[in-house]
């Protein structure tokens, strides 16, 4: 019977959305919109430059600069140093992509991408900066306490999660390139990465859109629960449950904790897109899921503290 709920779930689905095809039409148009105006733009040019980096292993010039630190701080390999600067700088699913690609190519191991996909995959500054706070949040005092706690909260649980991982993780490089091997630049290479990157920045438009419409379903249905209108619905999708959040009657402070907590989680479409970004490395999305919830805890602890105890 297990085998045949989901297919099941998509019939049910198939034909809800034939029953109410403006709800439909109005999701995906707002998925569409969100993931043309916020995702594109922001994430596209880096998916492409990372790719030339790494196909023309031009990161091992950023993992000597970097590499040493990090490798001391977080217990790592040079090369998982570029994962890193992608997966805090770069936002969702970048930090997945860019690991996924590193086991692919033998730069990393399999056991050091999970540890490093456990705090690597976060959201971008430019999104927590102009999205969050600006266009939801409307308070500029919160800008720098929000990307304090955004960024400490992941470097804070890798500590914990090091300790799940360590008796597998090494800092030696799983391969055995160097500056000397980059390889030069053509044109060829560049038409290879643009491919690459429209490909993935398409799928993450497609499971934006899909859970837009999922959720402008769900809206339709009149719920007085403040556990599904405040936490479930919003943790369907990060760029639609956010404002949701900040519409919601809430207090300041809950408000202020509550989206923290779903911008450190990334919602459900980001695990989605996650997932498609490590299927060919072989990791295992269950761990990230659980450990991104664990990061999610402590931001709600971190902003919550801040709030009561901080914010004037």
């Amino acid at each position: 019977m297990r085998r045949y709920a989901f297919p099941f779930s998509v019939i049910l689905l198939f034909f809800i959305m034939l029953s109410f095809p403006q709800e439909v039409f109005n999701g995906a148009s707002e998925g569409l919109l969100l993931w043309f105006q916020i995702v594109l733009p922001t994430l596209l040019p880096f998916i492409i430059i990372s790719n030339v980096l790494i196909q023309t292993n031009s990161i091992s010039i950023l993992s000597r600069i970097f590499g040493p630190a990090f490798q001391k701080f977080f217990h790592i390999s040079i090369d998982g140093s570029f994962v890193v600067l992608a997966g805090f700088l770069c936002g969702y699913p970048m930090g997945a992509k860019v690991t996924s690609d590193l086991i692919l190519t033998g730069r990393i191991t399999k056991s050091e991408g999970t540890y490093l996909l456990s705090f690597c995959n976060n959201t971008s500054p430019m999104f927590i900066i102009s999205y969050v706070i600006w266009q939801n949040l409307h308070d500029q005092t919160l800008l720098f306490p929000s990307l304090v706690i955004l960024f400490a909260s992941p470097i804070l649980c890798s500590f914990v999660f090091r300790n799940i991982y360590k008796k597998d993780l090494s800092t030696k490089r799983a391969g055995k390139t160097s500056i000397s091997s980059c390889i030069h630049f053509n044109f060829e290479i560049v038409d290879t990465c643009i491919m690459d990157g429209f490909e993935t920045i398409t799928k993450v438009g497609g499971y934006i859109i899909l859970f837009s419409v999922l959720l402008s379903l769900l809206q339709m249905f009149p719920v007085k629960s403040a556990f599904i209108s405040n936490i479930c619905l919003p943790m369907l999708e990060i760029t639609n449950g956010i404002p949701m959040l900040s519409k919601n009657i809430l207090s300041q402070t809950e408000k202020y904790v509550s989206i923290l907590a779903l911008t450190s989680f990334g919602g459900f479409c980001s695990v989605a897109q996650t997932k498609s970004m490590i299927r060919q490395s072989g990791l295992s999305i269950v761990p990230y899921i659980a450990e991104k919830l664990v990061t999610a805890l402590v931001t709600s602890l971190l902003a919550f503290f801040y709030m009561t105890f901080i914010h004037p």
